[in-house]
């Protein structure tokens, strides 16, 4: 039993700690062929990440970088005709960048022709791909893979074709200059792109926290509800008169709270197994699923009003209740905890739907097992703690109608929660019909119903009539009232820090307390020059023209009056885009993973930096450093919460100060 248990933290710590900061979401492969003595054929093939894609071979003014394929020029051959895809690329509106383009998903293969006219075959085809993949949310920096297809010539009988070498233009080589990231301070003793080491870069993922926290809290909520909270003393006392001893009564409901853990957290691991990481930021950024969940989470609420009882069919409880029975030992009180959490499916399935809704929302592979793990806990813990402390079974709450409020007061926080992701998928599409006046009117109305519900103001189908208005619900109406009344100078513009993280941005507001842009650099070495110059930290913020989540950084966050001002007066901002296409005046060299990279547009060099000292292609990443190219704290990346960003530009500027007083 223990070796099972600690195999099973094991694994459960290995789901945590594996994944990586670089997102990589195509994959190639090559190959070519001689189809007979004088023809061949070389094939590339790009496997890419659900949710994602990559695009045609057109070029628009303002769209993505297109896929290219180059090939060099071999000896003895040439290309024949034009590039064939299989499938062909799908036509479709684009809602990163708002417009009708070509696109391949999942899987494509290229294919192109040619033909030996010396009657030697070449040992292999090389050549490189350029291409951009984005998904609903973000693009990643567009970058260029260099192939060397060894050619095969099974099958093809040797003989000697002399085949006239037809007059062919040629395709100018681009300069290639053989050297790494181009130093261009000199004759210092720092390097502005040394890469940071993983200590620097190291820092608390506030979101895994978030989740346990999150999903603790709603197990405790979950035990308020009427299929849970009567539960308590009904299992407690089974449990202390089953045995004379109490402390095998004990170790019973210890048992009976582990199982329920077991239980909720063995859900969690199996999305985190069958989901990977890409189909959970599909889940996260997809405008579709995140109507889904808009949808999901109303159903939920309606559901807490009253309308409807969502239910699990009632031969599934009995089932484990007849297991439960027929079986002795520590297995029949699993089967009891199995029991409860298919009874209590009606009061706990909303939280829980909610719960992993969030955990998808946050991107992150181990979202919904630290979620599950948390409600469990949350939820078996006072089992446990009246298994030891029997006296205090006395003290608990008589069953009531207030159970029932406690599940209308949580279908009003179902609904409050369900329009960030509607927001989400007006945001992608630009439709516009949530801008944040509207978002904020819908939220001011809410509170406003909650707090007269609290007050006995407004009944629901399963509320037993009240003849006064406790203590408790007296205050927290005062609470929801008085949140109403701080969202309202939110209509004319007030920033609401409070909410940064769930309303949608200002720039969608008709009118907003917007004022003048921050001083931006666009070149990093010119950034770094400025900051050495005048002795002041540099921000660097890694964006991009397709990057979504950006757009809502920079309207929630940086349009705030105290972000304007710290980075305008206390900062050198440097912006950098790693999408930009215009062409670098000197193309370079680096090597990457043990492979050439060539380095032609600005944002190919942004990017490159980004991967090179950072270790990350994500964005957005946000970076506080020193003149010299040394961190001052732990990156960040996308986060809504304009208090924690002041906070860490407060760091920044007390390790600056530290450093040059050093």
């Amino acid at each position: 039993m223990k070796k099972n248990i600690l195999l099973l933290l094991a694994f459960f710590l290995t789901v945590l700690t594996s994944f990586s900061q670089i997102i990589d979401p195509v994959s190639w492969s090559w190959s070519a062929r001689m189809t007979d003595s004088a023809h061949g054929v070389v094939t590339l093939k790009a496997k890419i990440d659900e949710g994602f894609h990559i695009y045609g071979f057109t070029e628009h003014p303002d769209g993505p970088v297109p896929t290219e394929i180059v090939f060099d020029d071999v000896d003895g051959v040439i290309y024949d005709g034009s590039i064939i895809s299989s499938p062909a690329p799908q036509r479709e509106i684009d809602s990163t960048f708002n417009l009708e383009l070509e696109m391949w998903g999942h899987e494509v293969t290229f294919s192109r022709t040619f033909t030996v006219t010396n009657g030697s075959v070449p040992s292999a085809i090389t050549g490189s791909v350029r291409f951009m993949a984005c998904n609903d949310r973000t693009c990643m920096a567009p970058k260029t893979e260099h192939f060397t297809a060894n050619v095969t010539t099974s099958n093809v009988t040797s003989q000697t074709v002399v085949v006239e070498e037809p007059v062919v233009d040629t395709v100018p080589e681009t300069p290639v200059i053989n050297e790494s990231i181009p130093q261009l301070v000199e004759d210092t003793d720092f390097d502005i792109y040394a890469p940071v080491t993983s200590a620097e870069l190291s820092a608390v993922n506030n979101a895994w926290w978030y989740l346990l926290v999150m999903g603790f809290l709603g197990g405790l909520l979950a035990l308020l509800t009427p299929c849970v909270w009567p539960m308590i003393p009904m299992t407690v006392s089974f449990f202390l008169k089953k045995t004379k001893s109490r402390s095998r009564s004990i170790v019973d409901a210890v048992v009976y709270g582990l199982s329920i853990v077991v239980i909720y957290l063995g859900m969690g691991l199996a999305i985190t197994l069958i989901f990977d990481a890409g189909t959970l930021n599909e889940l996260a950024t997809s405008a579709v699923f995140n109507l889904i969940f808009f949808a999901l989470l109303v159903v939920f609420a309606i559901s807490f009003f009253g309308a409807f009882d969502i239910k699990l069919p009632s031969r599934w409880s009995n089932k484990m209740d007849n297991m439960a029975e027929k079986t002795s030992g520590y297995l029949s009180i699993f089967f009891m905890a199995f029991t409860l959490v298919l009874v209590s499916f009606s009061c706990t399935g909303p939280i829980i739907g909610t719960l992993l809704v969030e955990a998808a929302s946050n991107g992150t592979i181990t979202g919904p097992a630290l979620g599950m793990g948390g409600f469990a806990i949350g939820l078996a813990l006072p089992f446990a703690l009246f298994a030891f402390f029997p006296s205090l079974l006395k003290e608990m709450p008589k069953s009531g109608g207030w159970m029932n409020s406690v599940k209308v007061v949580l279908g009003f926080i179902e609904l409050i929660l369900s329009l960030k992701f509607l927001s989400v998928a007006d945001l992608a599409y630009g439709w516009r019909i949530l801008d944040r006046e509207v978002f904020l009117a819908i939220w001011i109305v809410l509170f406003v119903l909650m707090g007269m519900y609290l007050l006995g103001k407004l009944r629901f189908p399963h509320d037993a009539p009240k003849q006064h208005t406790g203590v408790g619900a007296f205050f927290l109406a005062t609470i929801s009232f008085s949140f109403a009344v701080y969202l309202l100078p939110g209509m004319w513009g007030a920033p609401l820090k409070a909410i940064s993280a769930f309303a949608p941005p200002l720039n969608t507001q008709d009118f907003n307390l917007y004022e003048a842009e921050v001083r931006e650099f666009t070149d990093y070495d010119e950034g770094m020059k400025y900051a050495r110059d005048n002795d002041m930290p540099v921000m660097v913020d890694f964006s991009g023209f397709g990057c979504v989540n950006c757009r809502k950084m920079e309207g929630a966050v940086f349009d705030t009056e105290i972000v304007r001002e710290l980075l305008d007066k206390e900062y050198v901002f440097i912006k950098l885009m790693v999408d930009d296409k215009a062409d670098l005046a000197k193309p370079y060299t680096v090597e990457e993973n043990g492979k050439p990279l060539t380095i032609t547009t600005t944002g190919e060099k942004w990017s490159y930096l980004q991967r090179h000292k950072f270790n990350t292609n994500s964005q957005p990443y946000y970076v506080l450093l020193t003149g010299q190219g040394q961190m001052l704290a732990p990156a960040r990346q996308y986060d809504e919460n304009v208090e924690a960003f002041v906070e860490w530009l407060h760091e920044g500027l007390e390790a600056f100060s530290r450093v040059e007083n050093n």
